[in-house]
């Protein structure tokens, strides 16, 4: 099943009108200038449409049953996998084990929570476009941070989602605010026209299920699972 996406309503439905007056206006074309001409500009209005439409779709995901289990924040690709030392986002103070995927403008762009999630945290931060593929656009760019407390397996742990904007993408839309509580899979905001999402974990609490390179879906594809980390809330 596929649908839009209610973060881009702005976008695709003032493309739709836009589309719409195109057509109007390519009736007019053929009927009083020529009729392959009509044709031919209304059929690239409505290729041009679907194009820009289907970047804020929002297909159906199977989220997986095994509670251990972390999925994708994003599609993508992963672009790198290590260990932060100085990643001072509460409640993390120092390391962090970080995921990073790349999201191409093909991509789907809506960003999904990884665990049951209780947010405690929200921190924008400043900064520039550089393309999303530059190996400095993780500490410079424009970037958008949830934060808190996550559940998997009944373990509980700390866990944050970085959305960071690239060279074409300018808008980091996150509507969620601490307090809030996320299911797995859920989706929460988006990063409009290319971009790169971060998964941050404890460092040695998740065995990573994969490796640089690998294409990824939000909600579907399993990114790491729980191991012998976290504290106990029973």
């Amino acid at each position: 099943m596929m649908t839009l996406t209610r973060y881009g309503i702005r976008e695709w439905g003032s493309a739709l009108l836009v589309t719409v007056a195109v057509l109007i206006g390519c009736y007019f074309l053929g009927r009083y200038v020529h009729p392959g001409w009509g044709c031919g500009v209304g059929a690239a209005a409505i290729v041009v449409f679907v194009a820009f439409a289907a970047f804020f779709r929002n297909p159906k995901r199977t989220i997986p049953t095994d509670p251990k289990l972390l999925v994708a924040p994003a599609d993508g690709v992963v672009r790198d996998i290590g260990v932060v030392d100085d990643f001072h986002v509460p409640p993390f103070e120092g390391r962090a084990l970080r995921i990073g995927i790349f999201l191409s403008v093909l991509n789907v762009h809506v960003n999904r929570s990884p665990a049951e999630f209780d947010v405690t945290g929200k921190l924008y931060r400043e900064g520039e476009f550089l393309d999303a593929r530059h190996p400095e656009c993780a500490v410079r760019n424009e970037a958008m941070t949830i934060s808190g407390t996550a559940n998997a397996d009944g373990k509980s742990f700390p866990m944050a989602v970085r959305q960071i904007s690239g060279k074409i993408a300018r808008k980091i839309v996150c509507p969620v605010d601490p307090g809030r509580k996320l299911r797995r899979g859920e989706v929460y905001g988006m990063i409009k026209f290319g971009s790169r999402t971060e998964l941050y974990l404890p460092v040695g609490e998740f065995d990573v299920k994969v490796k640089v390179g690998d294409k990824v879906r939000g909600g579907e594809t399993v990114m790491a699972v729980a191991a012998n980390g976290g504290s106990d809330n029973k």
